[in-house]
C-alpha cells in the first residue's frame, strides 16, 4: 500500500471522530483523523449528562483523552484542514490545505453542522441577499461581481482563490491568517487583495452594496463570503455527490450503518441529525469507524 494511502480518513476531531478512529484503528485498519480538537463544540462544554462520567467534566479533557486512545491503537492525527474531495479510481482524493493530497478506501464525515457567524449588524438581514456562508455553493451568482470574503483560516483562503473564477474583484478581509505556508504563498501570488482589519457591519436594502470595517474603510461590495474557519462537512460531501436530509438540507442522509448514498462515505455526530448530544456521538461514530474499516478490508481484498 502506498505510504500516502489510507483505508479510512476521518474528516473532524469531535467525539463520533475520535470514536471511528478507536474502532477503526482497532481493527488494522490504516486510519487518518484530520482536523482540530479545539474546533469541535465539545471542546468548550462541561459534560455532566454521559454515563460513566460522574461530575462534570471538562470537554476539552475528554477529547484530548480520546485522542490519546486513537494514536494508542494506531491512527494517525494531523491538524491540516481538507480543501476538496474528488473520488478517482475506486480511492478517494483528499487535497489538504498544505497542498499534498491523500488517497482513501473510505470517509468518514464527523464534523458539526453550524456554521459561524460574524454577528454584525446587517448579517441576519442580508443573508441569502449577498452574504453567504458557502463559496462552493454559491459561487456562480456571483459572476462578474466585486464579493468580499472573511475568515483566517483555510476555507477563506481557498474561497478567496476559487472566486477569481468568477468575480471581476475579489478582497480577502483578515486579522491574521493562519494558514499553511502552500496555501499563504498562492494567495500571495494571486490577484486577491487582501485588507488586515475586520467587518463591522453589512450595508444595502434589498442586496448587499457595502461593508464598514475596523479601520475605518467602507469597501464596496456585491457579495460577502463568511467563510471562518475550515470548510464544513456539507460543502466536501456534495463535492462527491452524498445526499443531504431532504427536508432541511442541513444534515448528510445516513441508514443505521451510518451508511451515506455513496459506498465507502459514512458521517457519524451533529452532520447525521439530531439530538446534537455527545453520546448520539459516540454511538454512531463506534458504528462508522467498523462499517468503514470493514468496507475498505474488501477493498484491499479486491485489489
Amino acid at each position: 500500500m502506498s505510504a500516502q494511502t489510507y483505508d479510512v480518513v476521518i474528516i473532524g476531531t469531535g467525539p463520533a471522530g475520535i470514536q471511528a478512529a478507536i474502532h477503526a484503528s482497532r481493527r488494522k485498519a490504516r486510519v487518518l483523523m484530520l482536523g482540530r480538537i479545539e474546533n469541535s463544540a465539545l471542546y468548550g462544554a462541561h459534560i455532566e449528562n454521559y454515563a460513566f462520567v460522574p461530575g462534570v467534566t471538562l470537554g476539552a479533557d475528554l477529547l484530548r483523552q480520546g485522542l490519546e486512545q486513537a494514536v494508542r491503537f494506531g491512527a494517525e492525527i494531523s491538524a491540516e484542514d481538507v480543501l476538496n474531495i474528488a473520488l478517482a479510481d475506486d480511492l478517494f482524493q483528499v487535497k489538504l490545505e498544505s497542498g499534498t493530497t491523500i488517497a482513501s478506501r473510505s470517509l468518514i464525515f464527523s464534523i458539526g453542522v453550524s456554521k459561524k457567524k460574524l454577528n454584525v449588524p446587517g448579517e441576519k438581514e442580508l443573508s441569502g441577499r449577498g452574504v453567504s456562508y458557502c463559496v462552493d455553493c454559491d459561487a456562480n451568482f456571483f459572476r462578474g461581481a466585486v464579493v468580499t470574503v472573511t475568515g483566517d483560516r483555510s476555507a477563506a483562503v481557498d474561497g478567496a482563490l476559487t472566486l477569481l473564477d468568477y468575480a471581476s474583484k475579489v478582497y480577502l478581509v483578515t486579522d491574521q491568517l493562519n494558514v499553511s505556508a502552500e496555501l499563504l504563498g498562492q494567495l500571495e501570488r494571486s490577484r486577491v487583495e487582501c485588507i488586515h482589519s475586520s467587518i463591522k457591519q453589512i450595508n444595502g436594502e434589498r442586496m448587499v452594496n457595502s461593508l464598514v470595517l475596523a479601520n475605518g474603510q467602507t469597501l464596496d461590495t456585491e457579495g460577502v463570503f463568511i467563510e471562518l474557519g475550515s470548510k464544513g462537512a456539507l460543502e466536501l460531501a456534495t463535492q462527491i455527490g452524498v445526499q443531504l436530509d431532504p427536508e432541511s438540507f442541513k444534515h448528510i442522509s445516513v441508514n443505521r450503518q451510518q451508511t451515506t448514498n455513496i459506498p465507502g462515505v459514512y458521517a457519524a455526530g451533529d452532520i447525521a441529525g439530531p439530538p446534537y448530544q455527545m453520546a448520539k456521538a459516540v454511538g454512531e461514530g463506534c458504528i462508522a469507524g467498523i462499517e468503514a474499516a470493514t468496507y475498505a478490508r474488501k477493498l484491499r481484498k479486491e485489489d
